[in-house]
């Protein structure tokens, strides 16, 4: 895995967990800032109400009570939910005249302590309306369906229709059929969200876990009347994200017009509660999909419909459809694709991009596909993976659903897979657990997947500087929550100049310091940020050696990089210059190049040009209990290909976390809201979100199948996993109940949805 001489794809210890383990590291709540006043939101406790009247009278009577405001009160501006949304799904940042879910902002109210501002908001008292609610988003498409936005017209706030394609089924012997639920979850970060904007001399600065920093403060500043450069955000550290934490909250427009008017520092931090209906959730997408195949397995064409709840405030939720349809071919070579897809508005808490965004939908649905095709057609589900690959060959290409696959040998990590789960015995003690009558049965889930990395998030800011002390400041536009960026940017500046990885500075998360950036999602960072800081301390070190050759009056070709040192002339170490005597001589004119400019710096952008597409294969192993519905996952195997592996321990750390969370959705989370929109799952004694305690062991591994798109041959590997993992856990449990008659279960498997199917199954129900 290791490049021969190179730092580049060595297990290298993370520079970031020292401070977090001692407690050092700073989140929004921890900022000391005297003289906060504190702000707490009133939250409507209806899913779908006209607000007939807001009574704050009592509130603003109370001790400590600075301000209250409605949207009668303080003249807040909306918040555009997603480009190519019409604007009638903007969100009111306080509600006006319409509640549209549990959770939306009604009220907010400031005091001089938290524990004032909370009593204050109980004492406020608001007159609903109520209104029809929907929350299903299939029952939401229909033509009698309450609209939740009348100038709209109907709740179907995104759809991709291209009509129907009579020949997708031509030459198909066999058609096989599924309806795939993909659950809402919740993220449950362990830092929740938080605000706090503080007035300036020159604007505002706001403290706030965002994943892009300089992408809110663009959004946010006008928003707030400010331009750009008036407003700094600025990101500490942040307790998790996961694609929660990325963009404009409203509450984050309240708190800010709330400081500006009161000329005074104000904080908001959630409560856990308040957390799990006011934090956008993810997934919550149902699929109808068919298959046509030959007698011998071999795919022909696919038909499916996908329909998404996007919540009360459709927004970037409502385009995740868009990436599910793009990627439901999978890693297979399907020729025909007629997959529509719609995003609808409910009364429920909007959906946004949780960990995957789309692809691990489009994966469930064709994995959960293929596992009943290979039933229906008596071929084992490995082997008709591998009848319907793309070759190696064919690579790159374009699909008929428009990714543009950059490599791919989906072969190999689905054999390395089988070979480490030990396949062949696994299925023969199936079949003797079978053949025994046992009580404690064994499944077996494969799935193999491609998803796509940086999609349309190609560019990014990075900027290498050698500074005074011979240290290395790497300033990027993206922001670290816990990836280990620090740790792999400054891999890359010794493995190129040098330096120790010690002595490698990290410069993020402040607007003040990064002049621009895209942000961290996508799972984009090391191939396109750490692209960037590739090619700036490729052109550092071509400046540097520049600079070392006049002053060794040596050719600049006889310069060489002579490591925890400098540069000299090759052969020649005692003569070597530091980077620091470097860095000061670039600043003297006398010692420069006639012709040489500037610092020992660099900034660029770095466009990768288009996205970059992982694959992978896991494997399941699961054991349940007919008489109690028990489901316990013995093993997961999970092989995953990100390209070139700059870094072991994290793309290891990356592949934990994401079967974590592709297994909890498997096994336990949902959002569940009863039919009048309420939340049933609105704390963690209720969400059933698995600690490490209920998990195995992970086995993993990795391929590595370079892209050519970047110098680094880096993909993504931050959501591969939970990509993979949650079809493989859902196709061994239906594995394990197959041989009496089942053949779909959706998620997650709780004892009590596992017993009844077997008890279904068995005619005992």
């Amino acid at each position: 895995m290791a490049t021969s001489g190179s730092i580049l794809g060595n297990p290298v210890i993370r520079l970031e967990d020292p401070r977090i383990l001692r407690g050092e590291a700073r989140y929004v709540d921890d900022l000391p800032l005297p003289g906060a006043a504190h702000l707490v939101f009133v939250r409507s406790t209806i899913a779908h109400a006209r607000i007939e009247s807001i009574d704050t009278s009592d509130a603003q009577a109370m001790p400590g009570v600075i301000a209250v405001y409605t949207s009668d009160d303080l003249d807040v501006p909306d918040v555009q939910g997603f480009i190519m949304l019409p604007p009638a799904f903007n969100r009111p940042s306080l509600a006006t005249g319409r509640v549209r879910f549990v959770g939306d902002i009604v009220a907010a109210v400031v005091a001089e302590t938290r524990a004032q501002a909370v009593d204050a908001a109980e004492a406020v008292v608001v007159d609903y309306d109520p209104l029809p609610v929907v929350v299903d988003p299939e029952a939401a498409m229909a033509d009698d369906a309450p609209v939740l936005f009348e100038d709209h017209g109907s709740n179907i706030a995104f759809a991709m229709d291209m009509g129907d394609d009579p020949t997708v089924f031509e030459g198909a012997d066999h058609i096989v059929k599924v309806r795939s639920v993909s659950q809402r979850l919740a993220a449950v970060p362990m830092e929740t969200n938080a605000c706090v904007a503080e007035p300036t001399a020159s604007g505002m600065t706001i403290h706030v876990p965002t994943q892009g920093p300089n992408s809110l403060r663009d959004s946010l500043a006008p928003l707030l009347g400010f331009e750009q450069h008036e407003l700094r955000v600025v990101a500490p550290a942040v307790g998790g994200g996961f694609g929660a934490k990325n963009g404009v909250y409203p509450e984050f427009v309240v708190v800010g017009h709330a400081a500006k008017q009161l000329q005074r520092p104000v904080k908001w931090v959630e409560t856990r509660s308040e957390n799990m209906v006011a934090l956008v959730h993810g997934r919550g997408q149902l699929e109808y999909l068919e298959l046509g195949l030959t007698a011998e397995g071999k795919i022909v064409g696919m038909k499916g419909r996908v329909i998404g709840d996007a919540g009360a405030y459709p927004a970037i939720g409502a385009f995740l459809v868009f990436f599910t349809r793009q990627m439901a071919p999978g890693v297979y070579d399907i020729p025909k694709v007629d997959v529509k897809a719609f995003a609808v508005a409910t009364n429920t808490t909007p959906i946004a991009a949780y960990r995957g965004a789309g692809r691990p939908e489009a994966a469930q649905f064709l994995e959960r596909a293929l596992d009943i095709a290979a039933d229906e057609l008596g071929i084992d589900p490995v082997e008709i993976r591998k009848r319907n690959f793309i070759p190696p060959e064919s690579f790159p290409l374009s699909t008929v659903t428009g990714s543009n696959y950059d490599t791919g040998e989906y072969l190999v990590p689905l054999e390395e897979a089988c070979r480490i789960a030990g396949y062949d015995d696994l299925r023969a003690e199936q079949r003797a657990r079978r053949d025994r009558g046992d009580t404690m049965l064994l499944g077996i889930g494969v799935s193999s997947y491609v998803e796509i990395t940086a999609p349309g998030l190609v560019q990014e800011y990075g900027k290498v500087e050698v500074a005074a002390d011979g240290g290395v400041d790497v300033t990027v536009g993206t922001s670290s929550h816990g990836q280990g960026h620090r740790t792999a940017f400054a891999m890359i500046v010794q493995d190129l100049l040098g330096v120790p990885m010690e002595k490698v500075r990290l410069i993020q998360n402040d607007t003040d310091l990064v002049p621009r950036g895209t942000g961290t999602m996508g799972s984009r960072s090391i191939q396109i940020a750490g692209s960037a800081v590739h090619e700036a301390s490729t052109q550092v070190l071509e400046k540097a050696k520049q600079l070392a050759a006049h002053l060794l009056e040596a050719d600049v070709s006889d310069i060489t990089v002579y490591e925890g040192v400098g540069l000299g002339v090759a052969g020649v170490p005692a003569n070597a210059l530091t980077w620091q005597e470097l860095a000061l001589a670039a600043t003297e004119v006398d010692r420069r190049p006639a012709d040489w400019e500037g610092h020992l710096a660099v900034e660029l952008d770095f466009n990768q040009g288009d996205s970059t597409y992982p694959f992978g294969a896991h494997i399941a192993v699961v054991e349940i209990d007919t008489e109690t519905g028990r489901v316990e996952l013995q093993r997961i195997v999970a092989v995953d290909d990100c390209g070139r592996i700059i870094n072991p321990v994290l793309v290891r750390g990356q592949q934990h976390g994401g079967i974590a969370q592709g297994v909890a959705q498997a096994l336990y989370e949902q959002v569940v809201y009863d039919d009048d929109g309420n939340p049933l799952t609105a704390n963690l004694m209720d969400y059933a979100m698995p600690s490490a305690a209920e998990l195995p062991s992970f086995e993993t591994a990795n391929t590595e199948t370079p892209t050519p798109r970047n110098p680094l041959g880096a993909k993504g590997i931050g959501e591969s996993a939970t990509i993979g993992s949650t079809p493989a856990v859902q196709n061994a449990v239906v594995d394990a109940l197959s041989h009496l008659g089942v053949t779909h279960l959706d998620m997650p498997f709780t004892a009590e949805r596992v017993w009844q199917a077997i008890r279904e199954a068995k005619g005992t129900a």
